[in-house]
């Protein structure tokens, strides 16, 4: 299991995205529209103003369970050793158990 705060850290960070989402976005796209550099430059600091953690990189997937930020498959949103033992107990309907 994560630590708490590393998980709420995490959440803080998808809510800051999703806040300054559509200004990265139009600044974006007013960058790709304007042929003039010195614009592009203005543009850009105004792109670099947002908090750091606003920043789409900046998100991590955890596991739904544990928390985990490692080793996560997306069309579960669980980690692989959860995503083994809950095969293994037939509780994900569809998946193939194996055995290494």
């Amino acid at each position: 299991m994560a630590k708490k705060s590393l998980i709420y850290r995490e959440k803080k960070r998808q809510k800051l995205e999703q806040k300054y989402h559509l200004i990265r976005r139009s600044s974006k796209k007013e960058i790709s529209k304007i042929p003039s550099l010195s614009e592009k430059w203005k543009i850009h600091g105004k792109l670099q103003s947002p908090p750091r953690n606003s920043a789409p990189t900046r998100l991590h997937r955890r596991c739904f369970s544990t928390g985990r930020p490692r080793a996560n498959y997306r069309d579960f949103g669980l980690s692989g050793h959860i995503l083994r033992e809950m095969v293994h107990a037939c509780l994900l309907p569809g998946a193939t158990r194996s055995s290494w």
